[in-house]
């Protein structure tokens, strides 16, 4: 045996008494800290919070806007931002590269998918910073931003290394040119926290920007030093506020009406501006706004042409369609009577002002009743009722009455009030016949609501209901609104039926110009001239404002539509008022239809009862319609039919389909000479967005005959009328060219 040594001992001895020092002084700190929470006189639990609590921002979702019947005109939609991460310390793993490893190549296959020159894109990716270096990541402008997740798929297919994305959301316009002016639009600007923030710049985007933009919502949670969520942590959640959504009183039907029509006369015509209100007369809700020159909200193309909306931030003098009115307070006054006769030509209202002129260069048409001096728009009949029978104080009254001197107070931002110019004699006669004083288009259609509703003026507005998707339950809904009752029932009738007779009548001045087949229309034709800086009119048959003013129908109007044209482009065989004309009949016309109000003289329509062939094979199914001598439609390939419009019993009109959806490979069909009643069952069957332009039948559609499709997709068509629905006899077109000529000149009376 070996003998242990003293020395030995003695030495573990020391060193079992050290660690058994360092032991308690251990756990003395451990128990110190456990007691006090704090270390170096630092709380600990802040030093943790600090190092291990993450915060994750939840963005809140913009409001979306609708119109009236829930479409979309405005939504968020997610996005994507490309960028390129060149920064080599990104990668670890040489096999599974995080950088932009091969600049030549990723720019070659990325110009394929971006709208980036490949040189640029090289010269982005292989850039050097001030400092000589590379940068850590760069970006791709605007070529690389707001992409679709579609894009963003075709680029990830590239496997490009160093390629990635950042999420993002912007505003989407389904639309396009749609109401521009008054919905607005949006951008992305840095807020004083350097974050980006979406901002609206224009219409309801920018007037109720604080009411669509939502707060935005976090997650806090604990993590390791690598970011990773640590075991049994509970995440802290704020949820986002999302911002309230707009329902508007617009109808994207009657609205894509009225945007066809302008977009077809800005063609031909190429005016230096147009102005169109589309109203319902009962609630004082707008339907339509448009105008020319517009713009496209996604691109902001045609934005630097006018940043007002015509309809309500701008006033003009608004020619004869203010006759309406001055009419309307003679009736109601008891002054008009139509049989009374007056002397038309020139009228010297004051003795020290130049004599007013009927419009056809002071010549008139020699002694004529009032009645027939309104259906020819004499501004010498009208500037007599002011002067003569209504008397300037009560004339001026009847101008608040109708608020012709005040804001509607529409939801529409920068509204105008115009301005009743009413200090000398001439301005104060002028004024009955829409010279001198300035009106905005809003103003007139407020006003003409009182003659179209039975003497109630409604405050128009354009926002239906206010909904906050935080809150159930939450709408703050607008109501119709009474702004006045400037004249009776009785005289409101009264000024319709004259305004009838304005357009029917040879005599009145938008006689075959503006009648719609089957429906009677009221209205009141306006040609205004244009102030020249410095003083006067401009001169020429372009250089004037030419407008109309309607209702339909005239017993009990549904609608009313304004449409005014400034200096279009035409020849010395076109009127004026053409333009004019050219937006108001289709819009109307179509716009009843839709809101079906039957004309008032209907041909027989033969109908056949449809029996149901669902379940039916195809061919079956083709046999049983043909032998009722029904066109089948088949959308597919399938062998039987799984679906049919119309449905069992329904009664079939002359010369319409019946749609059939097959069980496998269902597709679109050639719907070329289609009436909008067939494709929409083609898009109901189909479960299709359906966007219509124009109106008539099919012309063009953007789904490719025989081709498939998914729920969801866009069907767009683009109908046309029949070229013969536009011919006229040479009769017809002298006829109307003179009816209207006659007042062109107008108000060229000076």
């Amino acid at each position: 045996m070996i003998k242990k040594q003293p020395n030995i001992n003695f030495g573990a001895a020391i060193l079992f008494v050290i660690f058994g020092l360092l032991f308690f002084v251990l756990l003395y700190r451990f128990i110190s800290i456990q007691v006090t929470g704090e270390a170096g006189g630092e709380t600990l639990a802040v030093k943790a919070q600090q190092k291990y609590e993450k915060e994750r921002t939840i963005e809140a979702k913009r409001g979306t806007i609708y119109d009236r019947n829930g479409e979309v005109i405005a939504t968020d939609t997610n996005s994507y931002k490309l960028i390129a991460i060149l920064d080599k310390s990104m990668t670890t793993n040489k096999k599974n590269p995080k950088h932009v490893v091969n600049p030549d190549k990723t720019a070659r296959e990325l110009a394929k998918v971006i709208d980036m020159e490949e040189s640029e894109i090289y010269r982005l990716l292989t850039k050097l910073n001030d400092d000589g270096e590379q940068p850590f990541q760069v970006e791709f402008g605007k070529a690389g931003r707001d992409l679709s997740n579609q894009k963003k798929r075709e680029i990830e297919e590239l496997k490009l290394p160093g390629i990635t994305f950042i999420k993002d959301t912007k505003r989407f316009y389904p639309n396009g040119v749609f109401a521009s002016h008054l919905v607005g639009y949006v951008e992305k600007k840095e807020n004083e926290d350097n974050k980006t923030e979406t901002v609206g710049m224009l219409g309801l985007e920018q007037s109720l920007n604080d009411v669509l933009t939502g707060k935005n919502g976090k997650v806090n949670y604990e993590s390791d030093i690598w970011g990773y969520l640590l075991a049994d942590s509970k995440e802290k959640v704020t949820p986002a506020v999302d911002g309230k959504e707009i329902y508007l009183t617009l109808d994207k039907k009657i609205q894509t009406f009225l945007e066809d029509s302008m977009s077809k006369v800005n063609e031909k015509y190429k005016p230096k501006k147009m102005i169109a209100i589309v109203a319902d007369p009962k609630t004082g809700e707008i339907l339509a706004m448009s105008q020319r020159p517009s713009f496209h909200p996604k691109t902001k193309e045609g934005i630097s042409e006018t940043w007002h909306n015509e309809a309500v931030e701008n006033s003009f003098e608004p020619g004869s369609t203010m006759k309406i009115f001055t009419l309307a307070a003679a009736i109601e006054e008891g002054v008009f009577n139509p049989n009374d006769l007056y002397k038309s030509g020139r009228y010297a209202v004051d003795p020290k002002s130049r004599p007013v002129g009927d419009h056809n260069r002071g010549q008139g048409w020699g002694t004529i009743s009032y009645y027939e001096g309104v259906l020819r728009s004499s501004n010498v009949a009208f500037a007599k009722i002011v002067k003569e029978k209504l008397g300037y104080e009560k004339f001026r009254e009847y101008l608040s009455k109708f608020k012709l001197d005040q804001p509607t107070g529409i939801e529409l931002p920068n509204e105008a009030a115009g301005k009743i110019q009413y200090e000398w004699p001439r301005d104060k006669a002028t004024t009955g016949f829409g010279q001198a004083s300035t009106i905005t288009p809003i103003q007139q259609v407020q006003a003409a609501t009182a003659v179209a509703n039975g003497g109630k003026m409604m405050k128009p507005h354009i926002i239906s209901k206010i909904v906050d998707p935080n809150k159930k339950d939450s709408v703050e809904k607008t109501e119709p609104e009474v702004a006045g009752n400037p004249i009776s029932a009785k005289t409101a009738d009264e000024v319709r039926k004259i305004l009838e007779d304005v357009v029917s009548s040879p005599k009145g001045t938008g006689y075959k110009l503006f009648n719609i087949e089957g429906y009677e229309v009221a209205g009141k034709t306006g040609t205004a001239q244009i102030p020249k800086p410095g003083g006067g009119y401009l001169t020429g048959r372009q250089n004037l404002f030419f407008s109309f003013l309607g209702m339909a129908p005239t017993d009990d109007p549904k609608l009313i539509v304004y449409v005014a044209v400034e200096q279009p482009q035409i020849d010395i065989h076109t009127s004026g008022a053409q333009p004019v004309a050219d937006i108001f009949k289709p819009v109307m016309k179509s716009s009843l239809q839709y809101l079906n109000i039957e004309p008032k003289e209907q041909a027989k329509v033969q109908y056949e009862i449809i029996p149901s062939v669902i379940g039916a094979s195809t061919e079956e199914a083709k046999n049983i319609l043909s032998k009722k001598g029904v066109n089948p439609i088949i959308m597919g390939k399938g062998k039987k039919v799984i679906d049919q419009l119309p449905a069992k019993d329904t009664k079939l009109m002359a010369g319409e389909n019946v749609v059939l959806l097959t069980d496998n490979e269902q597709t679109i069909p050639d719907m070329t000479g289609w009436s909008l009643r067939d494709v929409m069952k083609v898009a109901k069957l189909g479960n299709l967005e359906l966007n219509s332009v124009g109106n008539g039948y099919v012309v063009k559609q953007n789904l490719k005959p025989g081709s498939t499709f998914k729920e969801g997709d866009y069907l767009i068509v683009e109908l046309e009328l029949p070229s013969k629905k536009y011919m006229k006899t040479k009769e017809e077109e002298v006829a109307g060219d003179e009816a209207v000529s006659e007042e062109e000149s107008v108000e060229v009376q000076d």
